[in-house]
């Protein structure tokens, strides 16, 4: 599913059976009959992830899907999922991936891990080149530390620099080391300005993160578009229930995302604790999935509070899966504490379970009341107790649990769906390749 790109994100999906491979020089003879056949309006597009491996970053699968759709070829360079090859090809895309390096959640292991992927990211990058020029680089944050790979492409080619803007690296700083030293703080400073300067484009997540761009980065507005991370609706549908998912209990509250400290799962850990301990709620199973920095402190957690029976760490696991979890969840957790970060970003997640018809409890947070709206029961920020009542809540009410569900589902596919966003990421991409003249392959 997708990872929560700050929070552009659902990092969930097992890499098993999914890529189909092909070579090289099959691309080379795609390209070769191009040429032959007069079909030269095409460009190349080179994205840079790092932070999740490519199809499972959905924001940038879609993306790179649209541009495929739109008549361009893509190549992207991203760290490995587990079992993935260096080199493969899917649905047309590209694939160039170096094994990923994560020495932990420190500030001195985030440092060794972005220097290790930026010469994994340089290297892969010339490789991918020797199959012709790039006419526009996307890169996409965190961390903000690829602008110099787009530099040095626009000298070489004059390849035009897309940033596509996921995370606010400052504030993901600030939220994870709060009481930390502020040098840091300054540098990602430094680097995200440098980020925004280089780039021809800019690409939001939101309007909060468009206005970072304006009065942060400089940008003019006419230069910066917000693409939501919208979710595909055609994929994204509450399907049949799996009864025996709710391991014998009457409900099934779930969370689907990345597990780092600023994401707030172990909020909903202690909450369940409240309900099944000091209220007596055995009625409630809560299923969680994805991954991430806090994974094995969370599970520990669980254990510490007696609450093995009752709540379910799946890890990552197929989309297949994904689907059948939330076509039978009751409740989706949305448990962004208030912090620098999250006050700011869109959180993948809440739009997932409006997809599936769930109704959601978060936060009251500025941007997840933009992105849910009524479709959500909103909490006292960082209220633990209160984040309980709203599930218990919910749970005991069915008929607000089907209004807010058909609320959200109409949000989605409304206002939010990929399909809206698709139209304003290809157009930020017409503006780009014809304001270089570059748009022939």
């Amino acid at each position: 599913m997708v990872k929560e790109n700050g929070r552009g994100g659902t990092d969930v999906s097992a890499a098993a059976g999914f890529l189909r491979i092909g070579t090289r020089r099959e691309l080379r003879a795609q390209r070769a009959a191009e040429l032959e056949t007069g079909s030269t309006s095409v460009s190349r597009v080179l994205i840079i992830v790092q932070n999740l491996p490519v199809p499972f970053d959905r924001r940038v699968w879609l993306e790179c899907q649209a541009l495929v759709s739109a008549g361009h070829h893509v190549a992207v360079v991203c760290p490995k999922a587990d079992g993935d090859p260096g080199y493969a090809v899917l649905d047309s895309v590209q694939l160039y991936k170096y094994r990923a390096y994560a020495p932990g959640g420190s500030k001195v292991g985030f440092v060794t891990e972005y220097v290790y992927s930026f010469a994994a990211t340089l290297w892969l990058t010339l490789l991918a080149r020797r199959g012709g020029r790039f006419a526009v680089v996307q890169a996409c944050n965190p961390p903000d530390i690829f602008w110099p790979i787009a530099l040095l492409l626009r000298i070489m080619d004059r390849t035009a620099f897309v940033f596509d803007h996921h995370d606010l690296c400052p504030e993901l700083y600030e939220s994870r080391f709060p009481d930390g030293p502020r040098l840091p703080h300054r540098v990602l400073l430094m680097l995200e300005r440098r980020t925004f300067r280089a780039a021809s484009r800019v690409i939001s997540t939101n309007e909060s993160y468009r206005e970072i761009a304006v009065i942060r980065g400089g940008k003019a507005r006419a230069d910066v578009t917000v693409v939501r991370t919208g979710p595909d609706t055609n994929r994204l549908v509450r399907g049949d229930q799996r009864p025996e998912l709710r391991r014998g209990r009457e409900f099934l509250a779930a969370y689907i995302g990345v597990m780092g400290p600023q994401d707030g799962v172990d909020i909903v850990v202690r909450a369940a604790a409240i309900l099944v301990h000091e209220r007596n709620r055995h009625d409630i199973a809560f299923t969680l999935i994805g991954s991430g920095d806090c994974y094995d402190a969370l599970v520990k957690l669980r254990d510490e509070l007696d609450l093995a029976g009752h709540v379910e760490f799946t890890g990552r696991i197929s989309d297949g899966k994904v689907a059948e979890i939330l076509s039978t969840a009751d409740v989706g957790l949305s448990p962004d504490p208030l912090n620098p970060l999250n006050d700011l970003s869109t959180m993948n997640k809440t739009m997932e379970y409006m997809a599936y018809e769930l109704p959601v409890v978060a936060f009251d947070l500025r941007e997840t009341r933009v992105s849910a709206g009524d479709a959500a029961v909103y909490v006292a920020p960082n209220d633990v107790a209160e984040y309980a009542s709203a599930i218990a809540r919910l749970v005991d009410d069915e008929s607000l649990r089907a209004t807010l569900g058909k609320k959200g589902r109409a949000r989605v596919e409304s206002d939010l769906a990929w399909s809206y966003q698709e139209h304003a990421y290809l157009n930020a991409y017409h503006r780009v390749l014809g304001a270089t003249g570059l748009g022939g392959a």
